[in-house]
């Protein structure tokens, strides 16, 4: 036992998941992504990312512009599959899940990419460990201890299935692509 132990702010508020947390029928649990629908629509929830990336798109619908970011010389991998990412900068952004009653607020760091997905904002580990996040990906639910208790927010659902299927789409087109390239490449060997 540790002599001095500093506890992290509401964990006395125990967070659990039960068929109580089951708010819709999901016809294949754990299928679809926890995406939330706030200000800023389609925010994946992506506990596996190691940053929070923001696209150009919600970048211009939160009103700001390439002027307000910070410049960074870091490539980041993992979006585009085996393609490195050259981030337009970085920017610094209140995040606030919850109601005007019932609400936390945090911070964070974001990546700001100059290309669309169907996402608007990726959320990775370091805003989920920021928030104390505890994901539930069969109910597709998010739980954060607050001061009041425990934040219960629930995926949109219609939102996951419209991301999927456009992420499919997307997919197929950056396949052909790179298919594309890669023919060029052998026809410009063959020339």
């Amino acid at each position: 036992m540790v002599a001095d132990a500093k506890y992290l702010d509401w964990l006395e508020h125990p967070i659990t998941s039960s068929r109580a947390n089951q708010w819709v029928d999901i016809p294949y649990p754990g299928r679809f992504p926890l995406m939330l629908d706030p200000t800023i629509r389609n925010i994946l929830i992506d506990g596996g990312s190691a940053l929070n990336v923001l696209f150009a798109r919600a970048l211009t619908e939160l009103g700001l512009t390439k002027d307000n970011l910070v410049l960074v010389d870091s490539p980041f991998w993992g979006i585009i599959p085996s393609r490195a990412s050259q981030p337009l900068g970085q920017i610094t952004l209140p995040v606030q899940f919850g109601s005007i009653d019932h609400f936390c607020t945090e911070y964070m760091n974001f990546f700001v990419a100059d290309f669309d997905t169907t996402y608007h904002t990726i959320l990775g580990q370091l805003a989920l460990t920021k928030f104390m996040v505890v994901t539930h990906y069969v109910y597709l639910v998010l739980k954060i201890p607050i001061e009041q208790g425990v934040l219960s927010l629930h995926a949109n659902i219609s939102t996951a299935y419209e991301c999927e299927r456009e992420g499919l789409a997307i997919a197929k087109v950056m396949d052909l692509s790179a298919r594309m390239e890669a023919c060029i490449a052998d026809w410009a060997i063959v020339d």
